[in-house]
């Protein structure tokens, strides 16, 4: 059943009053934006990108061969911003924008007022509750107030250091890396946003599925993509890890397969329930007060936690060498 928009009938979903971007944030992302504001030069180059495109011309940039959304264009999604910014109690609603392009992606980009662009291959391959994650996943990078980052690496990456003689004199390369480092992270805290907007684990599964395979779900299969989501985060020794880093290292997003795997692990540890229980940090006093520390302390645990099993490996497969070649040099010395 449909109601007069075409959507299809709402289901209730919690309304998280006052939730604050913390509550969702991983801790690698808030790890790697502290390490990207310790590079040395990197406040300059925001700064510079910033000064000479101004917030009216960033938005031309994006917005200038783009819809805008609204009751009369693209109305489903206009309805589904609008949701999602009242299930996350935020008070205004951001531009939403439609390009045309076959690539599937969407982002939150902008200065002052950070607005969504989606990209018409993502409206056409996901449904209406896919598209409903997708949007409170951009939501999340707005209510985080990612985009002005997020907006200095796009405009890095399009342009080209070539593109960008205002910057001469600031070491690019090291700026480039630690954004598209925290770029990737942020998209961990933000599919747990899409989570929370949407209120439906399937749906939001169901966009990393078709974001890796494609749309034909007559030849896909939800719970198989899963363990193979869970597969891929356990598998493999050192040598595998570092293929995992090296095929991501010029990357803006995570694999689908890893985003999936670990968004299951946050609902695991039951962090998802609790937080439509009530459980949660509000907006205000309490979020500002919260000790960098605190952050700091959670974000090196995750990364220790993280390096100590890549340790391991590293030194369980020496170990396995040492071994191997004390037994071959045993065996020539016997001949």
């Amino acid at each position: 059943m449909t109601d007069a928009t075409g959507l299809p009938s709402p289901r209730p979903r919690k309304v998280l009053q006052q939730i604050a971007p913390v509550t969702w944030e991983h801790p690698a992302d808030r790890a790697a934006l502290q390490t990207l504001r310790a590079i040395p030069g990197f406040d300059e180059a925001v700064r510079k990108i910033v000064g000479t495109f101004g917030e009216r011309g960033i938005r031309l940039l994006f917005q200038a061969n783009a819809v805008r959304v609204g009751p009369t264009q693209f109305p489903v999604l206009h309805t589904l911003i609008t949701e999602g910014s009242a299930t996350m109690d935020w008070p205004e609603a951001p531009e939403v924008y439609v390009t045309q392009t076959p690539f599937v992606n969407a982002g939150a980009v902008g200065v002052d007022r950070p607005f969504i662009i989606l990209n018409s291959g993502a409206v056409s391959l996901l449904d209406t509750d896919e598209l409903r994650a997708l949007l409170g996943h951009e939501l999340g990078h707005v209510m985080s107030g990612h985009a002005l980052y997020r907006t200095v690496l796009i405009l890095i990456l399009e342009l080209g250091f070539q593109n960008l003689p205002f910057l001469a004199g600031i070491a690019l390369l090291p700026i480039k890396l630690a954004l598209l480092e925290w770029y990737r992270k942020s998209e961990l805290s933000a599919d747990r946003a899409g989570l929370l907007a949407s209120q439906d684990p399937t749906a939001t599964n169901r966009v990393f599925l078709k974001l890796a395979g494609g749309g034909d779900m007559t030849q896909m299969d939800l719970d198989a993509f899963m363990r193979q989501a869970s597969e891929y985060e356990e598998r493999g020794g050192a040598l595998d890890t570092m293929y995992k880093i090296l095929n991501t290292l010029g990357a803006s997003h995570p694999f689908n397969t890893l985003r999936a795997a670990e968004l299951k692990h946050w609902t695991d540890t039951g962090a998802y329930e609790r937080i439509l229980g009530g459980d949660y940090q509000r907006r205000g006093a309490p979020e500002q007060e919260r000790p960098l520390s605190q952050d700091l302390g959670d974000a090196a645990a995750h990364y220790a936690s993280e390096a100590k099993k890549t340790v391991e490996q590293v030194a369980d497969a020496a170990k396995r060498a040492a071994r191997a070649f004390t037994d071959a040099f045993k065996d020539t010395t016997k001949r």
